[in-house]
């Protein structure tokens, strides 16, 4: 099998990408096993989910790893995140003031590890730790009224960017961030019952357009299919979701130039 080299050491020996998806693939099992516990209830999305319907786990050449969890599911999780194993560091806007609000919810990060995403507007501004992780995006019920949707979706857009000014010149815009989140709760809870649901608000980076929305009953209830060497849950028809996360043709192999690795500027373990 190909090897996908993110970085080449000094003395001439590599990481590659098989290397961080065994940490990654840990990560998973232990918050699978947390989740399991509480009968808390969460899937992979993203590259994780098509990876685990196109190559029954990783896509060779992704280098991240994505799951999420409807938001009532996300509170239950943050009041035992903490019992995960003492080698990871949790971290998300409830813990840490810090946290870039425009990111997935939250990261679980290896304690001991570190990476350095390429995009800099993805930079981590909590400094206990900058290890390897997994995100948790906070999935919530969105409106059926596509333009109720898009009016509240570029209210998050157009704070997203001040907020990240206001964060690269070094401030820490906290009465923005919250209104930003509170502005997502109350637009999940306002829509409680819809058919649909897709990422919250605090993703602005998605086209909104184009967000990220499938139906309720595509996703419950879910199951757990084949991954490496485990099982972990995606929605019971991932078709809807994969259609708007990747594309209507995600079961196509990309062309060779995009089978690469893409979110890892530097990284050391």
């Amino acid at each position: 099998m190909q090897e996908y080299i993110i970085k080449t050491r000094e003395d001439g020996t590599c990481i590659t990408v098989s290397q961080v998806h065994k940490i990654l693939l840990q990560i998973l099992k232990d918050v699978d096993e947390l989740c399991r516990k509480y009968e808390i209830p969460y899937w992979l999305t993203g590259g994780s989910a098509l990876g685990a319907v196109r190559h029954k786990g990783f896509i060779p050449w992704d280098d991240d790893a994505d799951i999420g969890m409807m938001y009532e599911d996300y509170v239950r999780f943050l009041k035992v995140v903490n019992e995960l194993p003492d080698i990871y560091c949790a971290q998300c806007f409830d813990t840490h003031k810090e946290y870039n609000v425009t990111v997935p919810a939250m990261k679980i990060r290896k304690k001991g590890t570190h990476i350095e995403e390429k995009n800099p507007l993805l930079k981590n501004k909590c400094k206990d730790c900058d290890g390897i992780f997994i995100d948790i995006f906070i999935i919530d019920y969105a409106s059926e009224n596509r333009v109720n949707d898009g009016l509240h979706r570029l209210m998050n857009a157009s704070l997203m960017y001040v907020i990240i000014f206001l964060e690269n010149i070094h401030l820490n815009p906290l009465w923005l961030k919250r209104k930003y989140v509170r502005h997502a709760r109350r637009y999940g809870n306002k829509n409680k019952g819809s058919s649909l649901i897709g990422y919250d608000l605090t993703w602005s980076f998605q086209s909104i357009a184009s967000p990220i929305i499938y139906p309720y009953d595509s996703v419950f209830p879910i199951k757990y299919v084949p991954f490496e060497d485990t099982m972990l849950p995606i929605p019971h028809n991932p078709t809807p979701m994969l259609n708007r996360e990747i594309s209507v043709h995600h079961m196509s192999y990309p062309p060779l130039k995009d089978q690469k690795p893409k979110h890892i500027k530097d990284i050391t373990f």
